[in-house]
């Protein structure tokens, strides 16, 4: 089973509507493709925000399971961790051996650029990064193009030895799809088509090898 965790340990990064799209596109996707891979969804967040949405989601929808524990992983398919706000330490580099690869959601604000800023730099002190076994990616959230907000993202990212796979726009689509139960890829396609759009990038990096 392959496992992407989703981490900032700023609160409001984004990281559970990263988490519960990329979850809601990984079943939406082997439910087309008939090949039978299960999806878990793993919230290890104190709000469990990701699993409230998993428990709102349709049952007519492509199935996410819902995981407790590291020891009900098994079979093939994919696992989303959605980690806790406050990830440092021990807990982080346990986290990391678990995985294969790691996205990074991070919002234009002078506030979390900060924190993301000392948690690039304990991530690649990490022993599993480091030696290339876990990828690492980044991923900006809210971000309208030509605003001021996005020049700084970019600027601030710019330095960074680290893809930048996209950035997502601000939208009620998320939003509404959330109060569902849905991620967008289970929304009409004419009404996120551009969203869609922006997630290419790292529909293809989690495809890589």
């Amino acid at each position: 089973m392959k496992t992407i965790l989703i981490a900032n340990p700023k609160g409001g990064a984004g990281k559970t509507t990263l988490s519960t799209n990329l979850a809601g596109y990984l079943a939406a996707h082997a439910a087309r493709q008939m090949r039978g891979d299960d999806v878990y969804l793993w919230d290890l967040d104190r709000q469990k925000s990701a699993l409230h949405w998993l428990s709102q989601r349709p049952a007519q929808l492509p199935l996410i399971h819902r995981l407790d524990s590291a020891k009900e992983k098994t079979g093939n398919g994919w696992l989303v961790l959605d980690s806790p706000a406050g990830l440092h330490g021990e807990k982080l580099s346990d986290l990391l051996r678990r995985v294969e690869k790691v996205i990074v959601p991070i919002v234009p604000s002078s506030f979390d650029l900060a924190a993301t800023r000392q948690f690039l730099n304990e991530l690649a002190d990490e022993k599993s990064i480091r030696k290339g076994k876990t990828s690492v990616a980044i991923v900006g959230m809210r971000v309208d193009a030509r605003t001021r907000a996005a020049e700084k993202l970019d600027a601030f990212l710019a330095p960074v030895e680290l893809p930048v796979l996209t950035h997502l726009r601000d939208t009620q689509n998320y939003v509404t799809a959330a109060f569902e139960g849905k991620s967008i890829f289970d929304l009409a396609p004419s009404v996120v088509v551009q969203d869609v759009e922006q997630w290419q990038p790292i529909i293809d990096w989690l495809n890589r090898d």
